[in-house]
């Protein structure tokens, strides 16, 4: 029982991180868009995709897809 609750305890300390982690990773997204990049039109325009949609999943409370959508953008940007 008590690895139990040292569980649950860990895990909603967990939730939160995930949470700020988001609007972190949408800054630095935001900050080498604007910084200027050498990708191309189309992998920017996929790039700004998956940073508007790790927003709404962001928005939605879905913080663990939100920060595996962003990582991908973040990757391209090379970010990583």
């Amino acid at each position: 029982m008590k690895h139990l609750t040292i569980a649950s305890a860990l895990w909603l300390f967990a939730v939160p991180a995930f949470a700020f982690q988001c609007p972190t990773d949408i800054a630095a997204i935001d900050a080498a868009l604007a910084a200027g990049t050498d990708l191309s039109d189309e992998q920017i325009a996929q790039v700004e995709a998956l940073r508007d949609e790790g927003q709404k999943l962001h928005d939605a409370g879905d913080h663990q897809a939100s920060v595996d959508t962003l990582a991908k953008a973040k990757e391209m940007l090379g970010l990583n």
